[in-house]
């Protein structure tokens, strides 16, 4: 019998959980279920026709075929993860991350059909899916904001104005939108109104939304976010920072934790803002609160993602804490097992996002088959993928192949764990981000701290890929010359032949 459960601040339903059924494909999907089955909990996979020999199908104790290969047929339709659910028994979903995690009508669905949902409310969603009702309930607990407009802009003589008023440069953004899209960089007034237009227009045909407002614009920007979690009693912490500013597209490719330049003061300040902002939408479960911050390290609330991040390996790494452990009990209706004063960040994390894509041809996406693929091994090392040698890379969905994460005592050590890693790494068959990796690992601006979200339009050329692979294979050319002559009969400059087995065992025939 499936327990309906509602959350009140006062009247706490702690639930039974016995099988959760995890929404989602690939790296994630694994992620979630190895941790349930670590608390003795049974998992349902769910698939696409394009996933049916995927890694999550067979690790998982049941499974369900959703639907064909395209997401809109398949994972992105609600009726059937609940319908799968019903028919298998599970109490609880876990969505991931992507797909439906920050979609609130699903997450009210799921609540309706008397099911746990492994997240927030769907109205926390709806309240921070939205960036200006965000910053509206942000600004309740004084958190600082980028100066801009609070409202939607629709007319553009004033949306104009306004813009001067907060000075050029300025962004157009969507109060919608996310990764990008719908956001424009506005140098000077006479190109304002073709680039609003421009914003709308995108915005609209992205999210079918066009509302945008305007921030000023923040030159050198840092992407910093804070991870938190908050249970269903009204506890609410922070497990500190998260530094994403290597980006490409508006995306992640680079994470590490904790960042290289904030001061044990300015993260405690960001931490608590982090803490209010959570607490202005009653959150519960696993979130990340991010900030932008400027040259002279004043930050501003930017969104808050109302799920588990891509990159909360290096968080995990850092604290000790499993954040899928902590989500599950949460929404099970436990207190959190820890406060605030017990946490603290030890060594250094970086993760690597290792996508399907050609650092060489503007980051297209490389899809084919996986000919070779040897993950590497040893002290601080995590990977977190869904594939093995032999698979091939769907073209529907998603590129990432894994996530490459290490671990060190700091963060020079750890460095130099991620340029081994990405050396031991071995894939073909398709273009990968490693060799971007290894370039951002090897750059004096990363190992210096001083970057900021501009990192690849600064620094990378796919050129540099080409001079690095010319470099390794004189280097290789070299050595194996040496081996050569180490081993075979050389003559030494004035004197005899030096001996070799080969010279030694020679026949004549």
């Amino acid at each position: 019998m499936l327990r309906r459960l509602f959350w009140f601040p006062k009247s706490i339903t702690f639930a039974i959980m016995k099988k959760i059924l995890v929404a989602n494909r690939g790296e994630i999907a694994l992620r979630v279920m190895r941790s349930a089955r670590e608390m003795g909990i049974r998992t349902v996979a769910v698939f696409s026709e394009a996933d049916r020999d995927a890694l999550h199908v067979r690790f998982a104790d049941e499974a369900v075929c959703i639907g064909p290969a395209p997401s809109s047929q398949s994972y992105l339709c609600g009726d059937r993860i609940i319908e799968a659910c019903r028919a298998t028994g599970a109490e609880a979903i876990h969505p991931g991350y992507g797909f439906l995690s920050e979609n609130a009508a699903f997450a009210r669905a799921v609540r309706e059909a008397g099911l746990i949902l492994i997240g927030p409310t769907a109205e926390a969603m709806e309240i921070m899916g939205n960036k200006l009702s965000a910053k509206a309930a942000a600004q309740k607990y004084r958190i600082p904001m980028v100066p801009g407009t609070e409202e939607a802009i629709t007319d553009v003589a004033d949306a104009k104005r306004r813009a001067q008023e907060v000075g050029f440069p300025i962004l157009i953004k969507a109060a919608a939108g996310g990764g990008g899209k719908g956001m424009r960089i506005v140098e000077g007034p006479e190109d304002f109104e073709e680039q609003m237009r421009l914003a709308v227009s995108e915005a609209t045909s992205a999210f079918g939304d066009g509302s945008v407002f305007i921030e000023r614009y923040v030159s050198s920007p840092r992407h910093i976010e804070i991870q938190v979690l908050g249970d269903t009693h009204g506890n609410i912490v922070h497990l500190f920072e998260r530094e994403c500013s290597i980006q490409r597209r508006h995306q992640k490719v680079v994470e590490e934790a904790p960042s290289s330049v904030l001061t044990p003061e300015i993260r405690e300040a960001m931490g608590r803002c982090a803490v209010d902002v959570a607490r202005s939408c009653n959150y519960t479960g696993a979130g990340t609160v991010e900030f932008i911050v400027d040259g002279d390290l004043n930050f501003y609330f930017l969104e808050m993602n109302t799920r588990l991040q891509v990159e909360h390996p290096v968080t995990e790494m850092i604290t000790g804490v499993d954040l899928v452990r902590e989500q599950i009990r949460i929404a099970r209706g436990e207190k959190l097992s820890f406060r605030q004063e017990d946490l603290r960040i030890s060594g250094h994390a970086i993760e690597l996002r290792v996508y399907a894509e050609d650092p060489k041809n503007n980051f297209l996406p490389d899809i084919g088959v996986l000919e070779t693929y040897k993950l590497p091994q040893g002290p601080g090392i995590r990977v977190d993928d869904g594939f093995e040698q032999g698979m091939e890379i769907p073209i529907y969905y998603d590129p990432m192949i894994a996530k490459l994460v290490v671990f060190a005592g700091s963060r020079e050590e750890a460095i130099r764990k991620m340029i081994r890693a990405v050396d031991e790494y071995q894939i073909t068959g398709i273009e990968t981000t490693l060799p971007f990796g290894r370039f951002v690992m090897e750059h004096e601006a990363f190992v210096s701290g001083k970057f900021d979200t501009h990192f690849v339009a600064n620094y990378f050329k796919p050129e540099v890929l080409d001079a690095e692979l010319e470099d390794e294979a004189k280097i290789a050319g070299f050595l194996a010359l040496e081996a050569f002559k180490k081993h075979h009969a050389v003559p030494a400059a004035g004197g005899s032949a030096v001996s070799s087995g080969w010279q030694k065992n020679r026949k004549t025939f």
